[in-house]
Formats: structure tokens, C-alpha cells, sequence
């Protein structure tokens, strides 16, 4: 074979690998598609973003395509959305870790979710943790642990009471 005639397979072979770096790289960067919650443009959430950390229980920190969003493992064991409805009173489980007030919502429990808003700040925040630890899943407490930082910043304007509080 002369060396003229193996040009074109060689151009065929550098573009083929070339797609299939190209395809490696944006396939590694790419964003995890949320939806951004009503109230994302609030200024607050920007404070909120900026403080996400890079970690959360131990899972790296992705990109996500939606304002005021954050994500965290590969798969997402880990999402946030700032600004969704600030909750009102409820009787649903409230716990407070490190002085952050959340609701715990457990009615995925089955599947091994797990949602969480806070509660008395506005804008309201939302952590969705996967517990499934055979998908990658993570401790709640952990999260909402690693989470504080960033949350904090949201002024707390009222706070979780328990049947002790109402009776004294």
C-alpha cells in the first residue's frame, strides 16, 4: 500500500478518535438538568450559590443547567433548590442541626429519598438526598450538615416548636 492511499484511513482514524475524545470530555462535564424553583432570582439564593461547598458527604460538587441549584455526586446523591415555597406551620418532623430549622418530608422513604426544607427562612431552601448507599446514596444528617454554611446566610425569622414548647 502506498503511502498516499493510507492518508485518507489515517484522517478517517484522527477524526474517529477525535469524536471520541470530544464525546469523553463534555460526556465527564455534563450539567444535571434541574429546574430552577419559583422564587430562584431572589438575591438571597445568589448568596446561597456562591457558598455551596465543594463537597457534601464527600460527593464532588457537578454543574447543574438551573439557577439557584446545586448538585452533588455521580449520580446526584445530593440536590438543592433555593427558593421554593417558604413552608408554613406543620406538624411533619422538624429537626434542627446546627441551627438550621428543616422539615423533614419522608414520603419517599420507600425508595430511599429524602426531602428537606427549611423552615422560618425566606426564601425557603429544598435538599433532595438519595440514602441509597448501593447507588451512591448518602447520610441525610451528613448533607444537611455540609449544607449549613450556604443555608445560613438566609436570616431566620421564626423557628420549629415541639409539643413541649406548646404545653409549657
Amino acid at each position: 500500500m502506498s503511502p498516499r492511499s493510507s492518508l485518507p484511513r489515517t484522517l478517517a482514524a484522527s477524526v474517529l478518535l477525535a469524536g471520541v475524545v470530544s464525546l469523553g470530555v463534555t460526556g465527564c462535564s455534563q450539567a444535571v438538568s434541574l429546574s430552577p424553583a419559583a422564587d430562584a432570582n431572589n438575591p438571597v439564593c445568589a448568596d446561597v450559590v456562591v457558598r455551596l461547598p465543594e463537597t457534601v458527604a464527600d460527593k464532588p460538587k457537578r454543574e447543574t443547567n438551573a439557577q439557584a441549584t446545586g448538585a452533588w455526586g455521580t449520580p446526584s446523591a445530593v440536590l438543592l433548590h433555593c427558593g421554593v415555597a417558604v413552608p408554613g406551620p406543620t406538624t411533619d418532623a422538624c429537626i434542627s442541626l446546627n441551627g438550621i430549622d428543616w422539615i423533614a418530608d419522608e414520603s419517599d422513604a420507600a425508595t430511599d429519598t429524602y426531602r428537606y426544607t427549611t423552615y422560618g427562612r425566606d426564601p425557603a431552601v429544598e435538599v433532595v438526598i438519595n440514602s441509597d448507599a448501593t447507588t451512591g446514596g448518602v447520610s441525610g444528617t451528613t448533607a444537611l450538615i455540609d449544607l449549613t454554611g450556604a443555608v445560613s446566610v438566609i436570616p431566620q425569622t421564626t423557628a420549629c416548636v415541639g409539643a413541649e414548647d406548646v404545653l409549657d
